[in-house]
């Protein structure tokens, strides 16, 4: 075997290598590329006489008067966590504390059953899961898997790819004006809601403004503020609740 076929083949193993490392920087690139809190989400992050919000390893619970009913909430992917303060604190407020979660990398799918671990560890009886777009397809997973531990799900501009069980509470909320939710998508995946799901149209409202990061590239102008379309939400989420009562 000749000098040069012998380098050849001492080197190919670095092919695998350096195909490896191309797509963790182009990964890391991709994640890296997010949509930030804004000033005002991030002030919601601290306690106050109505609410105390909490550091936990799974992110953070926002602690209101509840003792017995809890929301656990799963991020849009790409969107930073703290984004969604202003939502949860305003849920707290209403007496449904809310379990925060910090997914790995902004994205649900990297911990979709990070739900199991926070109804073990916290000592609620009734629980709801929500999430935001990409957060609520990975939260509609869980609950197709786990429907007899919730009390309810919530699904902010998401829809579920997945056959929900028959008795599940559910609740669709998405703005007249969003244009990030695939509608043909939401359409498609109707069949997998239970019977009875609650669809509502938050007037005016758009994909971004369930939390509080600006602007979402693609997505339409919305009629009312955010603190309108949360104030919405939140009204719809107690109901859902009281109904339960």
């Amino acid at each position: 075997m000749s000098s040069m076929k012998k380098n050849r083949k001492k080197h190919l193993w670095l092919i695998p290598l350096v195909l490896i490392a191309v797509l963790a920087i182009g990964f890391l690139v991709y994640t890296g590329d997010y949509y930030h809190a804004a000033a005002s989400a991030e002030a919601a992050m601290k306690s106050d006489q109505g609410v105390r919000v909490v550091r936990k390893d799974y992110g953070w619970l926002f602690d209101g008067d509840s003792t017995k009913d809890a929301l656990i909430f799963y991020p849009g992917g790409k969107v930073e966590t703290a984004s969604y303060a202003p939502l949860c604190r305003r849920i707290a407020e209403r007496g449904l504390d809310v379990c925060l979660v910090d997914m790995p990398f902004r994205l649900a799918f990297f911990d979709m059953n990070s739900a199991d671990e926070i109804i073990r560890s916290e000592g609620y009886e009734h629980w709801y899961l929500a999430g935001h777009s990409l957060g609520g397809v990975a939260a509609s997973y869980y609950a197709s898997k786990h429907g007899d531990q919730l009390d309810g799900l919530i699904l902010l501009a998401s829809y579920s790819t997945k056959k929900l069980d028959k008795d599940l509470p559910t609740v669709l909320i998405h703005g007249s004006e969003d244009k990030v939710l695939r509608m043909d998508q939401f359409r498609e995946h109707k069949g997998n809601l239970p019977p009875g799901t609650m669809d509502y149209v938050i007037k005016g409202g758009n994909h971004a403004y369930f939390g509080d990061y600006g602007e979402q590239d693609g997505d339409g102008k919305a009629r009312i503020t955010g603190e309108q379309q949360m104030q919405e939400t939140v009204e719809l989420i107690a109901k859902m609740r009281d109904r339960r009562r």
